[in-house]
Protein backbone atom coordinates (compact mmCIF):
# COMPACT_ATOMS: atom_id res chain seq x y z
CA UNK A 1 0.00 0.00 0.00
CA UNK A 2 2.75 2.43 0.97
CA UNK A 3 4.62 1.53 -2.21
CA UNK A 4 1.64 2.78 -4.21
CA UNK A 5 1.34 6.06 -2.29
CA UNK A 6 3.55 8.13 -4.67
CA UNK A 7 1.52 6.89 -7.63
CA UNK A 8 -1.78 7.76 -5.94
CA UNK A 9 -0.51 11.23 -5.00
CA UNK A 10 0.65 11.75 -8.58
CA UNK A 11 -2.81 10.75 -9.81
CA UNK A 12 -4.47 13.31 -7.50
CA UNK A 13 -2.01 15.93 -8.76
CA UNK A 14 -2.97 15.13 -12.36
CA UNK A 15 -6.68 15.48 -11.54
CA UNK A 16 -6.09 18.99 -10.16
CA UNK A 17 -3.17 20.16 -12.31
CA UNK A 18 -4.94 22.46 -14.78
CA UNK A 19 -6.82 24.36 -12.06
CA UNK A 20 -3.98 25.56 -9.84
CA UNK A 21 -3.73 28.60 -12.09
CA UNK A 22 -7.51 29.01 -12.45
CA UNK A 23 -8.78 28.18 -8.93
CA UNK A 24 -6.14 27.54 -6.27
CA UNK A 25 -3.90 30.58 -6.79
CA UNK A 26 -6.57 33.18 -7.73
CA UNK A 27 -8.87 32.09 -4.88
CA UNK A 28 -5.96 32.23 -2.42
CA UNK A 29 -5.06 35.72 -3.63
CA UNK A 30 -8.67 36.87 -3.37
CA UNK A 31 -9.17 35.52 0.14
CA UNK A 32 -5.89 36.89 1.52
CA UNK A 33 -6.59 40.33 0.03
CA UNK A 34 -10.26 40.50 0.98
CA UNK A 35 -10.38 38.95 4.47
CA UNK A 36 -7.47 39.92 4.99
CA UNK A 37 -5.09 37.11 6.00
CA UNK A 38 -5.02 36.60 9.78
CA UNK A 39 -2.26 34.02 10.30
CA UNK A 40 -0.22 31.26 8.67
CA UNK A 41 -2.36 28.59 10.34
CA UNK A 42 -5.51 30.11 8.84
CA UNK A 43 -3.84 30.12 5.43
CA UNK A 44 -2.96 26.42 5.73
CA UNK A 45 -6.54 25.64 6.75
CA UNK A 46 -7.85 27.57 3.75
CA UNK A 47 -5.38 25.85 1.42
CA UNK A 48 -6.54 22.41 2.52
CA UNK A 49 -10.19 23.44 2.08
CA UNK A 50 -9.59 24.92 -1.37
CA UNK A 51 -7.56 21.95 -2.59
CA UNK A 52 -10.02 19.31 -1.38
CA UNK A 53 -12.96 21.13 -2.96
CA UNK A 54 -10.97 21.68 -6.14
CA UNK A 55 -10.27 17.95 -6.23
CA UNK A 56 -13.98 17.22 -5.74
CA UNK A 57 -14.90 19.44 -8.68
CA UNK A 58 -12.08 18.12 -10.89
CA UNK A 59 -12.92 14.46 -10.30
CA UNK A 60 -16.63 15.09 -10.87
CA UNK A 61 -15.93 16.86 -14.15
CA UNK A 62 -13.30 14.46 -15.46
CA UNK A 63 -15.35 11.37 -14.58
CA UNK A 64 -17.79 12.51 -17.28
CA UNK A 65 -15.43 14.11 -19.81
CA UNK A 66 -13.11 11.29 -20.85
CA UNK A 67 -13.93 11.76 -24.55
CA UNK A 68 -13.13 15.47 -24.36
CA UNK A 69 -9.90 14.86 -22.46
CA UNK A 70 -8.74 12.32 -25.03
CA UNK A 71 -8.72 15.22 -27.50
CA UNK A 72 -7.70 18.13 -25.27
CA UNK A 73 -5.78 16.68 -22.29
CA UNK A 74 -4.77 13.06 -22.94
CA UNK A 75 -2.36 13.08 -19.95
CA UNK A 76 -5.21 13.23 -17.40
CA UNK A 77 -5.85 10.13 -15.25
CA UNK A 78 -8.82 8.71 -17.22
CA UNK A 79 -7.67 9.07 -20.86
CA UNK A 80 -4.13 8.00 -19.92
CA UNK A 81 -5.47 4.82 -18.29
CA UNK A 82 -4.21 5.53 -14.78
CA UNK A 83 -7.79 5.41 -13.40
CA UNK A 84 -10.89 3.61 -14.64
CA UNK A 85 -14.24 5.35 -14.95
CA UNK A 86 -15.65 3.22 -12.12
CA UNK A 87 -12.75 4.18 -9.86
CA UNK A 88 -13.23 7.85 -10.74
CA UNK A 89 -16.90 7.66 -9.74
CA UNK A 90 -15.95 6.05 -6.41
CA UNK A 91 -13.33 8.73 -5.85
CA UNK A 92 -15.93 11.38 -6.62
CA UNK A 93 -18.23 10.03 -3.91
CA UNK A 94 -15.32 9.84 -1.47
CA UNK A 95 -14.25 13.44 -2.12
CA UNK A 96 -17.81 14.66 -1.48
CA UNK A 97 -17.79 12.98 1.93
CA UNK A 98 -14.31 14.28 2.76
CA UNK A 99 -15.27 17.84 1.78
CA UNK A 100 -18.45 17.72 3.87
CA UNK A 101 -16.49 16.39 6.84
CA UNK A 102 -13.78 19.02 6.46
CA UNK A 103 -16.38 21.80 6.32
CA UNK A 104 -18.31 20.32 9.26
CA UNK A 105 -15.14 20.52 11.36
CA UNK A 106 -14.94 24.22 10.44
CA UNK A 107 -18.60 24.99 11.16
CA UNK A 108 -22.10 24.71 9.73
CA UNK A 109 -21.65 27.89 7.69
CA UNK A 110 -18.85 26.14 5.80
CA UNK A 111 -21.07 23.09 5.25
CA UNK A 112 -23.55 25.43 3.55
CA UNK A 113 -20.78 26.71 1.27
CA UNK A 114 -19.77 23.15 0.39
CA UNK A 115 -23.39 22.26 -0.32
CA UNK A 116 -23.67 25.23 -2.67
CA UNK A 117 -20.53 24.18 -4.52
CA UNK A 118 -21.79 20.60 -4.75
CA UNK A 119 -25.10 21.81 -6.22
CA UNK A 120 -23.28 23.93 -8.79
CA UNK A 121 -21.06 20.98 -9.71
CA UNK A 122 -24.12 18.75 -10.10
CA UNK A 123 -25.77 21.16 -12.54
CA UNK A 124 -22.50 21.61 -14.42
CA UNK A 125 -21.65 17.93 -14.83
CA UNK A 126 -24.84 15.91 -14.38
CA UNK A 127 -27.50 18.22 -15.78
CA UNK A 128 -25.26 19.17 -18.68
CA UNK A 129 -25.03 22.96 -18.33
CA UNK A 130 -21.35 22.70 -19.22
CA UNK A 131 -22.36 22.08 -22.83
CA UNK A 132 -23.85 25.56 -23.33
CA UNK A 133 -21.95 28.81 -22.99
CA UNK A 134 -24.58 30.57 -20.86
CA UNK A 135 -25.11 27.62 -18.51
CA UNK A 136 -21.38 27.14 -18.21
CA UNK A 137 -20.86 30.80 -17.31
CA UNK A 138 -23.61 30.70 -14.67
CA UNK A 139 -22.13 27.58 -13.10
CA UNK A 140 -18.71 29.18 -13.08
CA UNK A 141 -20.14 32.14 -11.16
CA UNK A 142 -21.61 29.77 -8.58
CA UNK A 143 -18.40 27.78 -8.32
CA UNK A 144 -16.01 30.72 -8.07
CA UNK A 145 -18.11 32.66 -5.56
CA UNK A 146 -18.49 29.53 -3.39
CA UNK A 147 -14.72 29.07 -3.38
CA UNK A 148 -14.20 32.77 -2.61
CA UNK A 149 -16.72 32.88 0.23
CA UNK A 150 -15.37 29.71 1.83
CA UNK A 151 -11.71 30.69 1.55
CA UNK A 152 -12.34 34.24 2.79
CA UNK A 153 -14.20 32.92 5.82
CA UNK A 154 -11.26 30.69 6.70
CA UNK A 155 -8.30 33.05 6.30
CA UNK A 156 -9.68 36.08 8.17
CA UNK A 157 -9.91 36.82 11.88
CA UNK A 158 -13.70 36.46 11.74
CA UNK A 159 -16.00 34.12 9.83
CA UNK A 160 -18.53 36.87 9.10
CA UNK A 161 -17.97 38.64 5.78
CA UNK A 162 -18.26 42.42 5.99
CA UNK A 163 -19.53 44.73 3.25
CA UNK A 164 -16.11 45.01 1.58
CA UNK A 165 -15.87 41.22 1.31
CA UNK A 166 -19.37 40.90 -0.12
CA UNK A 167 -18.76 43.70 -2.62
CA UNK A 168 -15.54 41.98 -3.70
CA UNK A 169 -17.37 38.65 -4.14
CA UNK A 170 -20.12 40.25 -6.26
CA UNK A 171 -17.60 42.08 -8.45
CA UNK A 172 -15.52 38.93 -8.85
CA UNK A 173 -18.56 36.85 -9.80
CA UNK A 174 -19.54 39.36 -12.47
CA UNK A 175 -15.96 39.49 -13.74
CA UNK A 176 -15.87 35.71 -14.05
CA UNK A 177 -19.23 35.65 -15.85
CA UNK A 178 -17.96 38.04 -18.52
CA UNK A 179 -14.46 36.63 -19.02
CA UNK A 180 -14.56 32.91 -18.17
CA UNK A 181 -15.13 32.05 -21.84
CA UNK A 182 -11.40 32.65 -22.34
CA UNK A 183 -10.81 29.12 -21.02
CA UNK A 184 -12.71 27.74 -24.02
CA UNK A 185 -10.49 29.25 -26.73
CA UNK A 186 -7.76 26.56 -26.49
CA UNK A 187 -10.38 23.76 -26.52
CA UNK A 188 -12.45 24.83 -29.54
CA UNK A 189 -11.49 21.83 -31.67
CA UNK A 190 -12.26 19.25 -29.01
CA UNK A 191 -15.46 20.96 -27.85
CA UNK A 192 -16.73 21.20 -31.43
CA UNK A 193 -16.20 17.48 -32.02
CA UNK A 194 -18.21 16.75 -28.87
CA UNK A 195 -21.06 19.03 -29.94
CA UNK A 196 -20.56 21.64 -27.23
CA UNK A 197 -21.73 25.19 -27.86
CA UNK A 198 -19.22 27.48 -26.18
CA UNK A 199 -18.97 31.21 -26.85
CA UNK A 200 -15.83 30.86 -29.04
CA UNK A 201 -17.68 28.21 -31.12
CA UNK A 202 -21.04 29.99 -31.22
CA UNK A 203 -19.57 33.37 -32.21
CA UNK A 204 -15.81 33.05 -32.80
CA UNK A 205 -15.10 36.58 -34.03
CA UNK A 206 -17.48 38.26 -31.59
CA UNK A 207 -16.00 36.28 -28.69
CA UNK A 208 -12.51 37.57 -29.42
CA UNK A 209 -13.64 41.18 -29.91
CA UNK A 210 -15.71 40.93 -26.72
CA UNK A 211 -12.64 39.69 -24.86
CA UNK A 212 -10.64 42.79 -25.79
CA UNK A 213 -13.46 45.08 -24.63
CA UNK A 214 -14.05 43.10 -21.42
CA UNK A 215 -10.38 43.05 -20.44
CA UNK A 216 -9.98 46.80 -21.01
CA UNK A 217 -13.23 47.79 -19.29
CA UNK A 218 -12.62 45.54 -16.28
CA UNK A 219 -9.05 46.79 -15.89
CA UNK A 220 -10.25 50.40 -15.85
CA UNK A 221 -13.26 49.75 -13.61
CA UNK A 222 -11.41 47.69 -11.00
CA UNK A 223 -8.64 50.25 -10.63
CA UNK A 224 -11.20 53.07 -10.37
CA UNK A 225 -13.43 51.24 -7.92
CA UNK A 226 -10.67 50.11 -5.57
CA UNK A 227 -8.93 53.51 -5.92
CA UNK A 228 -5.48 52.14 -6.72
CA UNK A 229 -2.60 54.41 -7.65
CA UNK A 230 -1.56 55.42 -11.14
CA UNK A 231 1.29 52.93 -11.41
CA UNK A 232 -0.87 49.92 -10.57
CA UNK A 233 -3.67 51.20 -12.79
CA UNK A 234 -1.32 51.57 -15.74
CA UNK A 235 0.10 48.07 -15.23
CA UNK A 236 -3.38 46.50 -14.92
CA UNK A 237 -4.62 48.31 -18.03
CA UNK A 238 -1.54 47.36 -20.05
CA UNK A 239 -1.75 43.71 -19.03
CA UNK A 240 -5.51 43.55 -19.67
CA UNK A 241 -5.10 45.10 -23.11
CA UNK A 242 -2.22 42.76 -23.88
CA UNK A 243 -4.31 39.70 -22.97
CA UNK A 244 -7.24 40.87 -25.09
CA UNK A 245 -5.05 41.60 -28.10
CA UNK A 246 -3.26 38.25 -27.76
CA UNK A 247 -6.56 36.39 -27.93
CA UNK A 248 -7.54 38.40 -31.01
CA UNK A 249 -4.29 38.31 -32.95
CA UNK A 250 -2.90 34.86 -32.15
CA UNK A 251 -5.51 32.13 -32.57
CA UNK A 252 -3.79 28.75 -32.62
CA UNK A 253 -4.58 26.39 -29.70
CA UNK A 254 -1.03 26.82 -28.44
CA UNK A 255 -1.29 30.62 -28.50
CA UNK A 256 -4.73 30.52 -26.89
CA UNK A 257 -3.39 28.32 -24.08
CA UNK A 258 -0.57 30.79 -23.43
CA UNK A 259 -3.01 33.71 -23.58
CA UNK A 260 -5.25 31.97 -21.06
CA UNK A 261 -2.29 31.51 -18.74
CA UNK A 262 -1.55 35.24 -18.91
CA UNK A 263 -5.25 35.95 -18.35
CA UNK A 264 -5.03 34.01 -15.08
CA UNK A 265 -2.08 36.13 -14.01
CA UNK A 266 -4.21 39.20 -14.69
CA UNK A 267 -7.10 37.61 -12.77
CA UNK A 268 -4.91 36.91 -9.75
CA UNK A 269 -3.70 40.51 -9.75
CA UNK A 270 -7.31 41.70 -10.04
CA UNK A 271 -8.17 39.61 -7.00
CA UNK A 272 -5.46 41.38 -5.00
CA UNK A 273 -6.95 44.83 -5.56
CA UNK A 274 -9.46 44.61 -2.65
CA UNK A 275 -6.44 45.10 -0.38
CA UNK A 276 -6.74 48.78 -1.28
CA UNK A 277 -10.42 48.77 -0.34
CA UNK A 278 -9.60 47.09 2.97
CA UNK A 279 -6.98 49.76 3.70
CA UNK A 280 -9.53 52.50 3.02
CA UNK A 281 -12.22 50.79 5.12
CA UNK A 282 -15.63 52.40 4.94
CA UNK A 283 -14.65 54.68 2.06
CA UNK A 284 -15.54 51.83 -0.30
CA UNK A 285 -19.32 51.66 -0.70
Amino acid sequence: MLMQLPRHLHTLLLFTWTDYKTIFLPITAFACATAPLHSASRLLQAWSWIWLHQLMCNVSNQARSKEEDVLNRPWRPLPSGRVSEAAAVRLRHLTVLVCLLHSYMCGWDMVAVTAGLMLTTYFYDNVGLASHHLGKSLCNIGGYTAFEIGATKLVGDTRALDHISWIAVVISGTLIFTTVHTQDFPDVEGDAKLGRVTFPIYAPETARLFTICAMVIWSLFLCWFWKVDTGVSTAMFALGLFVGLRFYWWRTPEHDARSYLIYNIWLMLAHLLPVKGRMQGTNID
